[in-house]
């Protein structure tokens, strides 16, 4: 590697401090289910960015296979979770947690 290159271990520090700020985010928030969506695509971009460094350091291109399949995933997730809760919205005018346990019919 070049000088100024990142390394292996700043990419899987990097995907360390994104994991560890998604994990906190999803205890200390348990109140808006949209930034506990934001925390859970902070954890997948952390396996993604190991995934990717991982990849490259060993030469070959598995990781970054599986890197498309979680993106997949992850957009699904977050269209879908969004859709529901715009619907949830305009039923009820929150999008607390506490709330959602209302649904109960």
């Amino acid at each position: 590697m070049s000088a100024g290159q990142p390394t292996l271990a700043a990419y899987l520090i990097l995907g360390a401090i994104l994991f560890s700020i998604g994990v906190v985010g999803i205890f200390l928030n348990r109140k808006n289910v949209i930034i506990l969506l934001m925390a859970i695509e902070l954890l997948l971009l952390a396996v993604n960015i190991n995934l990717v460094a991982f990849s490259h350091y060993l030469g070959n291109l598995d990781g970054q296979v599986f890197v498309f399949f979680i993106l997949t995933v992850a957009a699904a997730e977050a269209a879908i979770g969004l859709a529901i809760l715009v619907v949830y919205f305009r039923n009820r005018h929150s999008i607390n947690v506490d709330d959602i346990d209302e649904l109960r019919g």
